[in-house]
């Protein structure tokens, strides 16, 4: 499966954390159910086999909404699961080496926070970068303000789907316009959500404003 710019309309990344009992699978059909276009399972804190086996759980409600599963980082987690593709952070395993892994055909995103990053991300093959924390965000806290006027030099540097990520909601989201991004990654402003299909409606319809149009 080939990533198109569509897919990062409304890009959906999992924290348990903000389920508050209710289970993974339930919100991600919630989620999925209401229009979100690409997901990305994230658990820092799970040991391999049960990342290997939540991603399992998750892969055939993404199958039955035509949506793309992405595994964060764990590359062999990506292939032992046979999910769609990885997103690879700085300092995570190289693009080539996750290429060499995954095979010509699975997507692979990476991180990019400056032009420079981006074309070499792009020179390496991955297949869409995200770039971010475009807002303060409390799920990396570490994670440095990267200024919307190097998001539009990202953006106009590579012929690639850019999604933003970091800190977006309703309240802030329409703030992206104009910089050039194909959608945005979102997690509590989805995850922490009482109604997240309601919430998942809502920032469809905004991201297809913030990029100017219907997609």
């Amino acid at each position: 499966m080939k990533i198109t710019k569509q897919h990062m309309l409304l890009y959906a990344v999992t924290d348990r954390s903000h389920l508050g009992g209710q289970s993974l699978e339930e919100a991600v059909e919630e989620i999925l159910s209401a229009g979100a276009t690409l997901l990305q399972l994230r658990e820092k804190y799970l040991g391999e086999q049960e990342f290997l086996e939540q991603a399992q759980r998750l892969l055939p409600i993404c199958r039955r909404h035509g949506v793309p599963l992405i595994i964060n980082d764990n590359v062999r987690v990506a292939v032992q699961s046979g999910a769609d593709g990885v997103h690879i952070g700085l300092g995570d395993m190289a693009i080539q080496k996750a290429r060499q892994m995954l095979g010509p055909e699975k997507i692979i995103g990476a991180s990019a926070h400056s032009v420079q990053e981006a074309l070499a991300a792009a020179e390496a093959g991955a297949d869409y970068l995200g770039c971010g924390a475009v807002f303060g965000t409390q799920t990396k806290k570490d994670a440095g303000l990267l200024p919307h006027e190097t998001l539009r030099a990202i953006c106009a540097a590579v012929n690639l789907p850019v999604v933003a990520i970091g800190g977006i909601g309703e309240q802030n989201i329409l703030q992206l316009r104009g910089t050039g991004v194909d959608g945005v990654a979102v997690i509590s402003a989805l995850f922490s959500q009482k109604d997240k299909a309601a919430a998942t409606r809502r920032l469809l319809e905004l991201s297809r404003r913030m990029i100017g149009g219907a997609q």
